[in-house]
């Protein structure tokens, strides 16, 4: 097998269409988060709360898909979305830093799908546990590599399956959303709605929820990572709005529905997947088995759709002298091997780390959402820059509405890193700042200044922030 340093021409890559692109959005937004709705929510908040929750995640994602859907028109000439935008807003080295950020926070999700397998074939197979014994991790790596020769073999293959996949994993899960609906007892639902005496006030609620929100919309950007395979830029905005709105919808009905089946306190103890054990105190056992099986083929192929956008925003940094060289290869097939290589040991180290976890999915969980809110800020915020003129765009037929919902995307990803807490913040700054060894190697390779004063700063930030969190780590302070 031969590489080259660039991509086969346009006419050899596989050019996808808007229904691939949606296929690919919604592919890689549903995967675990979904089936661990119930549990995730039910741990933090009643109904009120997951109601205010999913209104405010719901309204500022969609703004972020608007962002992303107006970038695409209006900058055509930047590919990768999330890495591309920041780059251009904010300079080269904040752009890498996006780009480091989303592909990791890609390779730390795969490792929640990987567990959360584990996890539901353990309910029969004890030796996996929770998805983080021994066992696990080892038939997990087997996945993590299988997957790895798969995608070598070609994109076009990949979206291919990845597109049957998408429509055999929404049917259970909305098959458990009407027989949800047919069973729900509204005393149960009413009694769920203020939350239980454990859940705090109501802002702690919604508060609580809202990394949880942020995972499982994760993915809204992916058409948009995924642009230089588009056969029309047009075709990027409508896959984003098309692929958030269908999930979104799928996602609260999942979560409000559950309340009306369990009390939230009995929901907070099920074992992952929960929606599975909401389901069997609705339908018996049948239930239970029907769900672990969907989760497991949804699962699967949003693991496929990460890994393709996870390789391809380091193929991308690389093609434009933001990473080291090496990673700008690809094969015949138009899938860059390196890169490709580089998220699968990434998702392998933190496959080990996931053992030493108190709990394994939620420290994966939580750490995904915290690596990919500087991204989402950086990229809103750019939007911002684009609607006032200072984008390196044509001014705006409508200036008024781009910046309105570039704002409002910008102050919700704000909201989130608040949301978030230092804990995680803290961890995502282990990773981000020595990846910064990628972005000296980039600028070795051109004879180029390492960093400039500002980009120095930025680097000092990064530094004391990973030291501090190497420290609190050490000394208890905060546990993974």
């Amino acid at each position: 097998m031969s590489t080259t340093d660039e991509a086969p021409a346009a006419g050899q890559a596989a050019k996808l269409t808007v229904a691939t692109l949606t296929a690919m959005v919604v592919g890689s937004m549903v995967g675990a988060g979904v089936f661990s709705l119930p549990r995730r929510f039910s741990e933090e908040t009643g109904v009120a709360g997951a109601l205010i929750a999913w209104a405010v995640a719901g309204t500022g994602m969609l703004m972020l898909a608007f962002v992303f859907q107006s970038l695409a028109v209006r900058r055509p000439d930047l590919d990768a979305g999330v890495y591309a935008y920041a780059k251009a807003g904010f300079g080269e080295y904040l752009g890498f830093f996006s780009a480091v950020g989303y592909w990791a926070s890609a390779c730390v999700g795969n490792v929640t799908y990987w567990v959360l397998i584990m996890s539901t074939i353990g309910s029969v197979a004890p030796a996996l546990g929770e998805g983080d014994t021994a066992l696990a991790i080892v038939l997990s790596t087997a996945g993590l590599w299988a997957f790895f020769f798969l995608i070598r073999r070609g994109v076009k293959e990949a979206t291919a399956i990845n597109r049957i996949v998408t429509v055999a994993k929404i049917v259970p899960i909305l098959v458990f959303i009407v027989l949800a609906l047919f069973c729900l007892k509204p005393h149960v639902f009413a009694e769920n709605f203020g939350g239980a005496d454990y859940a705090g006030s109501l802002f702690h609620q919604v508060r609580g929820t809202m990394l949880a929100t942020v995972f499982v919309f994760l993915g809204v950007e992916g058409a948009s990572v995924y642009s230089r395979h588009a056969k029309r830029r047009e075709d990027v905005g409508r896959a984003t709005l098309l692929g958030f709105i269908s999930v979104f919808c799928v996602f609260a009905s999942v979560t409000v529905v559950s309340y009306g089946i369990l009390p939230m306190s009995e929901i907070a103890e099920l074992r992952q997947p929960s929606m599975a054990g909401v389901l069997e105190a609705a339908v018996g056992t049948w239930g239970r088995v029907f769900v672990s099986v969907g989760l497991i083929v949804s699962v699967l192929g949003a693991y496929l759709a990460w890994t393709l956008m996870a390789a391809e925003v380091l193929f991308v940094a690389a093609k434009d002298d933001d990473m080291p060289r090496f990673l700008r290869r690809s094969n015949r097939a138009d899938v860059p091997v390196p890169a490709l290589l580089m998220t699968t040991l990434l998702s392998q180290i933190v496959l080990v780390v996931t053992a030493f976890s108190e709990d394994a999915f939620n420290f994966a969980l939580n750490l995904t959402s915290a690596l990919s809110l500087i991204p989402f800020l950086l990229a809103a915020g750019y939007a911002v820059k684009v609607a006032v003129g200072r984008g390196g765009a044509d001014r705006s037929p409508r200036p008024g509405r781009e910046l309105t919902v570039s704002i409002i995307a910008t102050v919700y990803t704000a909201f989130l890193l608040y949301a978030a807490g230092p804990k995680y913040l803290l961890v995502s700054l282990i990773i981000y700042a020595p990846a910064s060894v990628l972005f000296v190697m980039a600028r070795r390779e051109q004879s180029r200044r390492l960093f400039s004063p500002g980009e120095a700063v930025i680097l000092a930030v990064s530094v004391a922030g990973a030291v501090v969190g190497v420290i609190a780590l050490a000394t208890g302070w905060i546990s993974i």
